[in-house]
Order: structure tokens, then C-alpha cells, then sequence
């Protein structure tokens, strides 16, 4: 690849889009080549939000992809694959923020999402984008689906225990926390600051958040399973992170050296992900802007633990996470503009 690459941004004024945006722009091999918006196509940038980035913002269809490297689909769901296809017939690659590529099943993808997959072709071309788990698949992808931020948290919280097929109970429970940009920029009641703060609420408890249908599929990829995840996701009164609680129960042979000797051993040469040492637990403030995850291990009696893993939604739970596959894909340094 040559030393610079041009990159363009569908969807650049949620959240997501402007978190990356702002690592993009520090980022010294990328060029922005565009930024899109349905909803403030004509304006600057810096018009929508408060900062400095005077970009113009483009309908979608106005997007020359044929004229970048890379494209980053900060869309919703169902809206994303057609312009990840077309982004592909331009010849660009593709980074998908949405969940239209995550499960890598259309019926699935039907049966949680509520509509049929626009772009079903693509799913057998798609890599999903957690490099801990896939970094060689994605290395030279042309397609790639970016985990949810939930999902992002969980597997990573599980996946040493998952891969060596330590559990005893395939039953999980996860309790996980989110700040309220994990929700998007649209307006709705439950985000209103009235609502949100002095609140702690759960929502979409049990079996019936989309992204348990990521989180088990990747951990049932393991070969180990099948497992089954309830999942208790809650809204926190902060801006940003999530902190996600496992509960896991672990056959005989496994001791508390072994636990971690399997987590230290897995993650050592990971450059974004912690495993604390005993005693510490994992918080919001070991991640927050950061591209980082920091795990816990917390032994409460034979067999059973806690494991706590905490990341930065917008950053390691979307777009940094992003930029760190794209980093990937082009042959860049993972850690190329990314804080950890």
C-alpha cells in the first residue's frame, strides 16, 4: 500500500461517526476523502457538531467511493448493505459499523433483526472484525463486519475459558452496562437526560437483545459449546463505556493458576487487551477513549468466577476497533492512531 489512504465515511454524524472522524484525522496514514449525512447534507461539519472538522457533508448517493481506499458504513441496520455492496463494485473496501454482516446466517439475521438480509451474497465474503479472534482473516479483507459493542466486551471476556472449553455450565449470565451513546444520536424518550440521569435501568433483559445472537454464534465457533447466554444489558447515567459482568462455573480440573495462566497466555501478545492482576478489578476509567479492553478475574469459591471486562463503546466497541482493522487490512501497524 502506499503511504497515505484515502478514506470516506457513510453515516459521519452519529456518535460513531465522529468518533471516528476524530481518530481518522489523527491518524498519519489516512486522508479523509468524504463524509456523508442524510439528515445534514449541504452543511459543514462543524456545523452539526462543536469542533473544528470543516468537512462538507454529501447525500450518499453523492459519494464518489470509486475515489477512496476504504470505506467506514456508519449506518443502521438493513440501510447498510446495499452501500457496502456498492461500495465493493466501486472497487473500495469495506468496514461495516452496522449489524448487516455480523451473523453469518441470513435466516438468523431475519429472525433477530425483523427483516431479510438486503445483501445476502455477501455474507460468505464478510469477516468478522475482532482481531484477537480473526486478525488473519481480516488481514487483506475486503468486507469487514465490525463487532457490537456488547459482543466486543463479552467474547473477549470469555473466549480463553470458551476456547479451552473450561465450563462447566453452558448456561452464562452476563450483566453488562452501558453509557448512553451506545444508544445512537436519534432522540428517544429513554436517552432523554431527564430520564437517564440519577437512573440505572435494565432493558431488553433475558434472551431478547440482538447481540446475543453474535455473542453466541462466535462463542459457539469455538467447537466447545453450545452455549447459551442471559443477558441482562442496563443503561448507565455516563457518556461512555461499557463494563460487562460474567458469571461462569468451571469444570473440577480447573484451579485458579490455571484460569489465569489460560487468560495470560491467550491475551500476552494482544496489544489492546489487559488482564489485571488479582485483586484489581476492571472499571470504566481503565478504558475510557481509549482502544482498550482490561479483563478481571475474580475467584469466588470452587469453580466459580467473575469475570469483569470493560472497553470504551465508541472506541474499542466501534470505531476504534474499526480503524484497528483497517489497519489490519492494509498492511499498517495495528496500533497506527490509536490510543491503548
Amino acid at each position: 500500500m502506499r503511504d497515505k489512504v484515502r478514506v470516506g465515511i457513510i453515516g459521519a454524524t452519529g456518535y460513531t461517526g465522529y468518533e471516528l472522524l476524530r481518530i481518522l484525522r489523527r491518524h498519519p496514514a489516512a486522508e479523509i476523502g468524504f463524509c456523508t449525512s442524510e439528515s445534514y447534507a449541504g452543511q459543514r461539519y462543524r456545523e452539526v457538531f462543536a469542533c473544528p472538522y470543516d468537512y462538507p457533508l454529501i447525500a450518499v448517493e453523492e459519494a464518489p467511493l470509486g475515489e477512496v481506499d476504504v470505506v467506514f458504513l456508519c449506518l443502521p441496520h438493513g440501510v447498510s448493505a446495499p452501500v457496502a455492496r456498492r461500495t465493493l463494485e466501486a472497487g473500495a473496501r469495506a468496514i461495516d459499523l452496522s449489524a448487516d454482516f455480523r451473523l453469518r446466517d441470513p435466516a438468523a439475521y431475519e429472525r433477530w433483526y425483523g427483516h431479510k438480509h438486503e445483501a445476502p451474497e455477501l455474507l460468505p465474503v464478510a469477516v468478522y472484525g475482532l482481531p484477537e479472534l480473526y486478525r488473519e482473516r481480516i488481514r487483506g479483507a475486503q468486507l469487514v463486519a465490525n463487532p457490537g459493542c456488547y459482543p466486543t466486551s463479552v467474547i473477549l471476556g470469555l473466549w480463553p475459558l470458551v476456547r479451552d472449553g473450561a465450563l462447566e455450565r453452558k448456561t452464562i449470565i452476563v450483566d453488562s452496562k452501558s453509557g448512553v451513546s451506545g444508544a445512537g444520536r436519534g432522540a428517544s424518550l429513554k436517552t432523554h437526560f431527564v430520564e437517564v440521569n440519577e437512573n440505572f435501568a435494565p432493558y431488553s433483559v433475558g434472551y431478547s437483545h440482538r447481540h446475543v445472537s453474535e455473542m453466541e454464534q462466535e462463542l459457539n465457533a469455538s467447537g466447545t459449546g453450545p452455549y447459551e447466554l442471559t443477558f441482562s444489558p442496563h443503561l448507565l447515567p455516563v457518556n461512555r463505556g461499557i463494563l460487562s459482568t460474567m458469571y461462569v462455573w468451571l469444570r473440577e480440573d480447573w484451579s485458579a493458576q490455571r484460569v489465569r495462566e489460560c487468560y495470560e497466555g491467550f491475551y500476552a501478545n494482544e496489544p489492546f487487551v489487559e488482564v489485571l492482576p488479582l485483586g484489581q478489578l476492571a472499571s470504566l476509567a481503565h478504558v475510557a477513549n481509549t482502544n482498550r479492553c482490561v479483563i478481571s478475574i475474580s475467584p469466588v469459591r470452587a469453580g466459580h468466577y467473575i469475570i469483569c471486562s470493560a472497553i470504551d463503546n465508541l472506541v474499542k466497541g466501534a470505531s476504534g476497533q474499526a480503524v484497528q482493522n483497517m489497519n489490519l487490512m492494509l498492511g499498517f501497524e495495528e496500533r497506527l492512531g490509536l490510543e491503548y
